[in-house]
C-alpha cells in the first residue's frame, strides 16, 4: 500500500511517498481502508520537530521514531482483531490515529465511532482532533454553562469553527474573534457577535467573558485576563509557541491569584467524545466547515496550506484519485 512518510524533521520537502507493508490489527485494533483523513497543526508540528521540546515529546531528539503523519481518519473497516466487538468488517467509522495519510491504517477500538449514515467520509475525516479539542476544551476544562458569554479566538480555524457550534449547543452567548474575510462564516455557523481583530483588539473594548478559548491564541496572556469575568475561566488550546510556553507555564501562578483560571490542555481522542459528536453530527446540530480538498498524493502541498495559516476550517485528505487538488470545499 502506499503511506506518507518522513525520516528526518523539516518542510513538507522531507515527506515521502512510498510503498509499505499494509498493516495487521493487533487484538484491539481495526484495519480501515482509509477514505478520508484531515490535516491539523500538529502534523506540520511533528514533521518540523520544532521547538526541540516537540522532539522530546515524540521521542526522536535527532529524528523521528514514528514519522508518519495524519491523526483524523474516516474510512471502512477492512479486519479487526480478536477482542474487537463493536466493529465488522464493512462498517463506516471515524476517529483517530496515527498514520492516516496512507490507504490503510490501523486504529485502536477505543478510539473509533461508527460514522453516521447522513455525512460524508469527508466531514467525518475533518472531525475527530478539532471537534474533540472543542468539546473537551469548553466543556471540561471551560466547564461552560448556559446562558454564559463565550468568547472563541481563533474562531475560523478547524477548532475554531466547531467551537462556536458547540458552545452554542450548551446554550452559550458566543463571540467570534475572527478576521474579515471569515466574518460571515462565524455568523453562518451561529455566532451571537462577532470580532474582526483586524479592526479591533475584543481585550481593549471593556467587555468580560464567563469562557474564552483560545484556538489560536496569539496575545498575552496578560491580555486574555483583562477580558475575563470575575470567576471567568480561560482556556488555550493552540497558538504561537510564545503563547503556549505562557499558558502552561504562568497559567497555574495565575489561577492561584484572585479568582480566575487559567488552564492549558491537549485533547485525548476517546470513544464516549466521538460518539457524542457522531450524535451531533447526524442530528445536525454541527457541521465541518471544509475549505480545501486534497488527493492523498498531495499530503505536502495540503500541509503548506495549513502552515500558512489562513484555512478557514479543515483542510481534508481524499481518496479520490480525481479529486483536484486546492479545490475549494463547501460547508
Amino acid at each position: 500500500m502506499k503511506a506518507f512518510v518522513h525520516t528526518e524533521y523539516g518542510s513538507p520537502d522531507v515527506l515521502r511517498f512510498v510503498e509499505v507493508e499494509k498493516p495487521v490489527p493487533g487484538d484491539g485494533d481495526v484495519l480501515v481502508r482509509v477514505r478520508a483523513a484531515s490535516v491539523n497543526p500538529l502534523d506540520w508540528r511533528l514533521m518540523r520537530g520544532k521547538p526541540l521540546p516537540m522532539r522530546v515529546m515524540i521521542g526522536g531528539l535527532r529524528r523521528p521514531k514514528a514519522g508518519r503523519p495524519g491523526a483524523d481518519v474516516a474510512g471502512e473497516v477492512e479486519a479487526v482483531g480478536r477482542n474487537v466487538a463493536r466493529f465488522k468488517p464493512g462498517d463506516e467509522v471515524f476517529g483517530g490515529c496515527r498514520g492516516a495519510f496512507a490507504e490503510y491504517v490501523c486504529v485502536a477500538e477505543t478510539r473509533l465511532a461508527l460514522k453516521p449514515a447522513n455525512i460524508s467520509f469527508d466531514d467525518a475525516a475533518a472531525v475527530p482532533v478539532a471537534a474533540i479539542t472543542a468539546l473537551q476544551g469548553l466543556r471540561d476544562w471551560g466547564r461552560i454553562q448556559r446562558g454564559q458569554q463565550v468568547l472563541i479566538d481563533g474562531a475560523s480555524g478547524g477548532v475554531g469553527t466547531f467551537a462556536i457550534q458547540i458552545a452554542r449547543s450548551f446554550g452559550a452567548e458566543v463571540t467570534a474573534v475572527c478576521s474579515t474575510r471569515n466574518v460571515d462564516t462565524a455568523r453562518a455557523l451561529g455566532a451571537d457577535h462577532v470580532i474582526d481583530y483586524t479592526r479591533e483588539a475584543f481585550t481593549r473594548l471593556g467587555r468580560r467573558y464567563d469562557v474564552i478559548l483560545a484556538a489560536n491564541a496569539h496575545r498575552s496572556i496578560f491580555e486574555y485576563r483583562r477580558a475575563l469575568a470575575g470567576e471567568g475561566i480561560f482556556v488555550m488550546a493552540g497558538g504561537a509557541w510564545p503563547q503556549l510556553i505562557q499558558g502552561m507555564v504562568l497559567g497555574p501562578l495565575l489561577s492561584r491569584i484572585g479568582r480566575r483560571t487559567f488552564a492549558f490542555f491537549m485533547a485525548k481522542i476517546d470513544r464516549a467524545d466521538l460518539e457524542q459528536l457522531a450524535h451531533l453530527l447526524a442530528t445536525g446540530t454541527i457541521t465541518s466547515v471544509i475549505d480545501r480538498r486534497y488527493p492523498l498524493s498531495e499530503v505536502p502541498d495540503a500541509i503548506r496550506y495549513l502552515e500558512e495559516g489562513h484555512a478557514r476550517g479543515k483542510v481534508v485528505i481524499t481518496m479520490d484519485r480525481d479529486a483536484p487538488g486546492s479545490a475549494r470545499g463547501t460547508r
